[in-house]
């Protein structure tokens, strides 16, 4: 065998070995996809710029400061919230549990709140949700972690924790509420006005 078929025959082996990895490679990265059950950045940027519309001024610093903290989520919610407080207060919501798997579902929640809190306020809710096993596990109480919160142009965002699931509200609203407090959220299947 020649020089030049000996060349000619290693270059064919070498393109008959990559020809055969491409078609694996392009699989793997679509089951990779199909199997991936958290949002990027940029679904999440895109789906609460569409909920909240006009008012989306920070929202990306927002999210980015989610995502740097806490990377990808697996849940979110899309919802509003009606809040008030005189030292004591309640907040009721209510909103659409979407996953990455299709699940969606809807949700609401209630919570008191104590602190040195005065006024009302209604504000819409996208709320990321990290490690969620499945949806029955949302179905209760989320204290606040350490009063971590962020006010970045008029979005507020705080990170609230139970057992490994994580989650992060983003609010943005209209009112005259001023104060700090604390409390949790409870999340219930149906529609309580009892806040507990």
């Amino acid at each position: 065998m020649t020089q030049l078929n000996r060349i000619f025959l290693g270059a064919f082996l070498a393109l008959a070995v990559i020809a055969a990895g491409i078609p694996r490679a392009a699989a793997q990265t679509a089951t990779e996809e199909a199997t991936d059950t958290t949002y990027s950045e940029n679904e999440i940027l895109d789906k609460a710029k569409g909920f909240f519309g006009a008012t989306t001024k920070g929202l990306a610093k927002a999210i980015e400061k989610v995502f740097a903290d806490q990377g990808r989520p697996n849940a979110y919610i899309i919802g509003e919230e009606a809040s008030g407080a005189i030292g004591i207060g309640v907040r009721y919501g209510e909103g659409t549990l979407n996953r990455k798997t299709g699940t969606v579902r809807q949700v609401y929640w209630q919570g008191p709140t104590i602190g040195f809190d005065f006024g009302a306020d209604a504000s819409k809710m996208f709320i990321l949700i990290y490690h969620l096993p499945d949806v029955d596990s949302l179905f209760q109480r989320f204290p606040a972690i350490d009063g971590s919160f962020y006010f970045i142009a008029g979005l507020g965002v705080n990170y609230q924790q139970s057992g490994q699931i994580i989650q992060a509200p983003i609010r943005t609203g209209v009112g005259l509420r001023a104060g700090v407090n604390v409390g949790y959220m409870h999340y219930t299947r149906k529609f309580s006005w009892i806040p507990l």
